[in-house]
Parts: structure tokens; sequence; C-alpha cells
């Protein structure tokens, strides 16, 4: 099959399940066994895309200067510095272990 007609298919899925959303009762919705597995499930997925963007470069794992960046980010947020500081910190590890060579 042509790849655009996948690509179709997908966007399509993807209304439908939008879609599907606006049927789901409110109430069901404002449960707190719901909203806090939603917030534990969001939190799940961006440790998890995280962590795969840190280490995987196409079917492998790679140790380069993003593991740096984000173990200096990490111990930025466990010392609470505000946002800002914690991409900074990241950034400017990345940038200073590729600057030594490593990634």
């Amino acid at each position: 099959m042509n790849l655009w007609l996948w690509i179709l298919i997908a966007c399509g899925l993807a209304y439908l399940t939008k879609l599907l959303g606006y049927f789901v009762p409110a109430k069901l919705l404002e449960s707190p066994r719901i909203m806090h597995v939603a917030g534990t499930m969001t939190i799940g997925l961006l440790a998890s895309l995280t962590v795969v963007n840190a280490v995987a470069s196409g079917q492998g794992l790679v140790l380069d200067a993003r593991i740096g960046a984000l173990a200096a980010a990490a111990v930025a947020l466990w010392l609470r510095a505000p946002f800002l500081v914690v991409v900074i910190s990241g950034a400017a590890a990345a940038a200073l272990l590729r600057l030594l060579g490593w990634g």
C-alpha cells in the first residue's frame, strides 16, 4: 500500500479516538481513581519517552553526552532548581561532554 494511505488511516484512527473521548461520561472522568490513574500514566509515559530519547539511537543503545545531560538535569531537579536552571544545566553538561569528546 501507499505510504500516504497509511498516514490517512492513522490520522482517521487518531481523530476517532479523540472523538470517542467526548462520549465518556463526565462523572466517570471526575472519579478520584480515574484521575489518579491518568496522572500516573502521564508521568510514566513522559519518563519512558525521556529515557528512550536519552539512550536509543535507531535500534541500538548508545551511551553518549545525552546520558550526562539527563544526569545533570536529574540532579538539578533533585536539588529543586527552577525549570530553566534544569534545562540549562542539562544543556551545559551535554555541551561540556561533547567538547571533551564523549558523544
